[in-house]
């Protein structure tokens, strides 16, 4: 399913699908220029067909940004997760971390999510603004959850 989106900068349209394997390259390439520890190239192949793994694209093929998200059991109910979203550098601000989040929220309550977590960085103040705006509230802090051991919020937001 590939959707809409107003234009942003020249005109043209912004459009969001499915990711392919054909966009895995652009993937690496923003998350690259996204993150000081990113995930390698079979992490996203891995994640390939799930309905939550979209691409946000300018024109007929320029991937501008990406979410990575699945819905699991947790305790008999589904739960969404968001693992990964990044926009490119050129590209942030404009609004398509906010149009891959609506799209992907939808397709979680779609697929029969109850409740969407996600993790946070504690310092990155840009996307924990973007998921209050969201409705995600703090649920606890994970102490060294990433690499290089900066903690991590859990976020968590009910879905109507």
């Amino acid at each position: 399913m590939t959707t809409q989106a107003p234009g942003i900068g020249d005109g043209g349209g912004r459009s969001i699908r499915a990711a392919e394997r054909a966009d895995l390259l652009a993937v690496v390439r923003i998350e690259n220029e996204s993150f000081a520890q990113p995930w390698p190239y079979d992490a996203f192949e891995r994640f390939l067909g799930e309905p939550g793994f979209l691409v946000a694209f300018e024109g007929p093929d320029a991937v501008v940004g990406y979410i990575v998200a699945d819905v699991v059991k947790n305790f008999g109910r589904k739960l969404g997760h968001v693992k990964d979203i990044a926009v490119h550098p050129d590209r942030r601000g404009t609004g398509v971390g906010t149009a891959l989040l609506t799209q992907a929220l939808a397709v979680l309550a779609a697929h029969g999510a109850e409740t969407v977590k996600l993790e946070v960085r504690t310092s990155n103040d840009t996307a924990k603004r973007l998921y209050r705006e969201f409705g995600f509230e703090p649920l606890r802090l994970a102490p060294g959850y990433y690499e290089d051991g900066e903690d991590a919020i859990v976020m968590l937001r009910k879905l109507d």
